[in-house]
């Protein structure tokens, strides 16, 4: 019943019929900037493996920019069987049209039959271009992947104001595609002597045929960037305002970390919502974060849970977030804070001897 319901839904298909069994093996698109892979295309590879072992399928990945041979080596030793290797001068900086050039060309060639790639600013851009040129399904934002018998991905992501998480399915076109947040799944451990095979992709391409241009990068440096932060503190409703988080910014300053907020917080207007962690913040997965004055909303905890040490202050003894938190301490933050300040300066200056 299943087959011959799928049979129907690809007379949809503006090309007519198309075989989806030649569609195998799942596409990783590794994004960099200036050489240099962001870690959520590593994230994205580690569960990515885990997807195509239960799918027994291929796991590609697809690189593309100027002088990044180093880059497609880097995914195999994070678990990529096939790395499809564009480089060229035009694809030095990113831009829509000859990156989308490329990837539908890999698409349309190998035939991938999900395609992930992080629900970043140029993930977005680039995933919204192919999705829409191929066409097939996109699910955005991403938080939960998975395959089910009919080789169908379930993609979850929040929705309604982050009340629930809707499973999305591309039952009709191939590749399914989705974007997914950074820091949600864990990297690989990076083996430097996996095998695997790199296929050069050319296309031809000349710059003066591309309408946009670069003329510069400029990196603005008051970005929060929560995503690759390795200490965050972040701070709730228990706070009581914008003069607690500079207590929370003392002790962050102190350990080399970042600041960040609850929903709660932001919403009340003690931080910009750049800095919120959680469901409809930003995901994070540092060494350590710090939850002060936060109860423990599931909205908050499914954007921090992953953390690898977890920190919790609250006067509340029953507050939920001492559930998964690694080390608790019940009391009144503005007493415990500048204690826990003063104690890791002690421990972190140089003590100087004569």
């Amino acid at each position: 019943m299943a087959e011959e319901r799928r049979r129907k839904m690809i007379g949809l298909q503006p090309e007519g019929e198309i075989d989806w069994s030649e569609y195998k093996g799942i596409m990783v698109v590794v994004e960099q900037r200036a050489g240099q892979a962001k870690p959520v295309s590593w994230q994205l590879l580690g569960e990515a493996k885990r997807l195509a072992q239960k799918l027994d399928a291929p796991l590609m990945a697809l690189v593309m920019g100027e002088g990044v041979r180093d880059i497609a080596d880097e995914a195999i030793g994070y678990g990529a069987d096939i790395v499809y290797l564009s480089d060229a001068p035009e694809l030095r900086d990113y831009r829509t049209r000859p990156y989308s050039r490329v990837c539908l060309k890999v698409i349309r060639t190998y035939k991938p039959e999900i395609v992930l790639m992080g629900a970043t600013y140029t993930g977005r851009d680039l995933a919204g271009a192919i999705a829409t040129h191929l066409p097939t399904g996109l699910t955005a934002d991403s938080t939960q992947l998975d395959v089910d018998d009919e080789r169908l991905l379930l993609a979850s992501r929040p929705a309604f104001s982050e009340k629930m998480l809707a499973t999305i399915l591309c039952k009709q076109f191939k590749p399914q595609m989705a974007t997914v947040r950074a820091g949600v799944f864990q990297a690989l451990p990076f083996d430097s002597a996996r095998a695997g095979e790199v296929v050069e992709v050319s296309e031809d391409m000349r710059e003066g045929d591309i309408v946009t241009k670069v003329l510069e990068f400029i990196q603005d440096t008051n970005r929060v960037n929560l995503e690759d932060a390795q200490v965050i503190v972040a701070g709730g409703r228990g706070v009581g305002g914008p003069d607690g988080f500079k207590l929370l910014e003392e002790l962050a300053r102190t350990l080399g970390g970042t600041v960040a907020a609850s929903r709660a917080a932001t919403d009340l207007g003690w931080m910009d919502h750049a800095y919120q962690v959680g469901q409809t913040g930003t995901t994070v997965r540092p060494k350590l974060y710090f939850a002060i004055g936060i109860s423990g909303a599931v909205q908050h905890v499914v954007g921090m849970q992953n953390s690898d040490y977890i920190i919790a202050v609250n006067k509340d003894a029953n507050a939920p977030i001492f559930q998964i938190a690694n080390y608790g301490i019940v009391g009144d933050l503005f007493e415990v804070v500048p204690l826990l300040t003063r104690a890791f300066q002690e421990r972190l200056t140089p003590v100087v001897t004569r």
